[in-house]
């Protein structure tokens, strides 16, 4: 395990580089995170055949609850697993009503994966969860398997004073870094969550985010396409975290642009993982946290070599 996610101090980096050339993927460099991620796809499926879909898993419903951290999994034919997040608009109401009729059993999945940089709304979703599901395949037959990591809140280490943003209210975050005597800032786009809290404030104005020197981040941004405008309203920030189950994609084209913490969740059994979602159970016994940044991550090329 590297010093990374041991809970050691995070590097003074330099502000995020928005842009730049990719080290080792730069014939594909796009300014579309969803295009270069899905170019890393199609190289990975020029080393052989690639697994089918086999099902979509849904949540269930759940009356009386406002429905947090509600995610599906696309599952292929190999047991791999990718996650996306459904609470955008009304796409979880929608793959709940048709489960069944979007021809995913035994489709393609790099076809259903292009839909994530080429459609809109629930095609976009069902591309993200399938280009996520090949990235699991992609580190199995890789031999790769991130870090566990042992830090919650993307090793931010906050300090008395300092300036970090919060995009996406994270409830079972705030603590340790109010605690810490921090000064939060919290964007969020749902107007009834606004307004000063007992030590930290939210805001509509992801303008805000200016002069945060550390930002942690829901992987949301990768599903409503406000990845890089929020990355820009980041300037300051030397360290910017991206956390939640939605972030099992590859993260070459994230560390391009400035990202420098990627944390996900690696499902350790899936029979128990799939049961546990169908089931609106508690999911933590058969997925770990993982962990990855520049200095524990081989890179893409590296890891396509293996393959």
């Amino acid at each position: 395990m590297s010093a990374a996610t041991q809970g050691s101090k995070p590097q003074a980096l330099p502000a995020p580089r928005f842009f730049p050339a990719f080290s080792d993927t730069q014939e594909f460099f796009s300014m579309s995170f969803a295009s270069d991620y899905l170019a890393q796809l199609e190289r990975f499926a020029e080393r052989g055949p690639l697994p089918r879909i086999r099902a979509l898993h849904l949540p269930p419903t759940r009356p009386g609850s406002d429905g947090k951290g509600e995610f599906c999994a696309l599952e292929l034919d190999d047991g791999s697993l990718g996650l996306s997040y459904v609470l955008l608009d009304d796409t979880l109401e929608r793959l709940r009503g048709g489960a069944d009729g979007f021809g995913l059993a035994g489709a393609d999945a790099l076809t259903v994966a292009r839909r994530y940089a080429d459609a809109e709304g629930i095609e976009k979703t069902l591309g993200f969860a399938a280009a996520n599901a090949l990235t699991r395949c992609f580190y199995d037959r890789a031999g790769f398997r991130p870090n566990n990591s042992a830090d919650s809140i993307g090793q931010l280490q906050p300090a008395a004073g300092e300036r970090i943003g919060m995009i996406g209210l994270f409830m079972p975050l705030l603590g340790r870094i109010v605690e810490a005597g921090a000064q939060l800032t919290v964007v969020e786009l749902r107007p009834e969550l606004a307004g000063e809290r007992d030590g930290y404030r939210v805001t509509l104005d992801a303008g805000e985010l200016g002069g945060c020197s550390k930002v942690i981040s829901t992987s949301t941004l990768l599903l409503n396409d406000t990845l890089d405008r929020m990355l820009a309203c980041c300037q300051d920030a030397r360290w910017f975290a991206m956390i939640g189950p939605s972030a099992g994609c590859l993260p070459d084209a994230l560390f391009a642009r400035g990202v420098t913490f990627l944390g996900g969740s690696w499902v350790d059994n899936r029979d128990d993982f799939v049961a546990a979602l169908l089931s609106g159970e508690s999911r933590g016994a058969s997925a770990s946290k993982y962990a990855l940044s520049a200095d524990n991550y081989p890179g893409f090329a590296a890891l396509l070599a293996r393959i």
